[in-house]
């Protein structure tokens, strides 16, 4: 049996640690940390999309949702706010006769281009073999 000594500990990657303000250290295993929250918010499907959309430019509204298929504008909405709020994504309002708002990825959600294109990437190279598996295990639970 595994107890909360068993699990990787806080910056095990590269012994890099980092202090929390109150002095204890960065942990995503804790359930007090708040680099849960953050995890949360960068393991999320749109959030892996939206950032690669804006990896090569700031894009419209409108732009960013022909680029993500299938995201509701609601969605949309929620999701840029939320990495707004998290420095992900900057908002500007572009200056002329229509307002217009372009959305744009900040140096800190630049950091996010290499982890999550590589998430990306191994979805759509496994993609296939995931498919299989599932079917197995469907086949194998209606026989159940």
């Amino acid at each position: 049996m595994m107890d909360r000594f068993d699990r990787p500990r806080a910056g095990s990657r590269g012994g890099v640690q980092v202090w929390l303000p109150d002095g204890r250290p960065a942990d995503a295993y804790s359930a007090m940390c708040p680099s849960r929250r953050a995890l949360d918010r960068i393991a999320d499907k749109w959030t892996a999309l939206i950032v690669g959309a804006l990896g090569s430019s700031a894009l419209r509204f409108g732009a960013l949702s022909r680029s993500v298929d299938g995201i509701s504008e609601k969605m949309l909405t929620q999701t840029l706010r939320s990495l707004q709020r998290d420095g992900l994504v900057s908002r500007r309002v572009v200056p002329g006769a229509v307002s217009a708002v372009e959305y744009e990825l900040t140096a800190l959600g630049r950091t996010l281009e290499g982890p999550l294109t590589a998430i990306r990437d191994w979805a759509e190279l496994h993609i296939n073999e995931i498919e299989a598996a599932r079917a197995g295990h469907d086949a194998e639970s209606r026989d159940d």
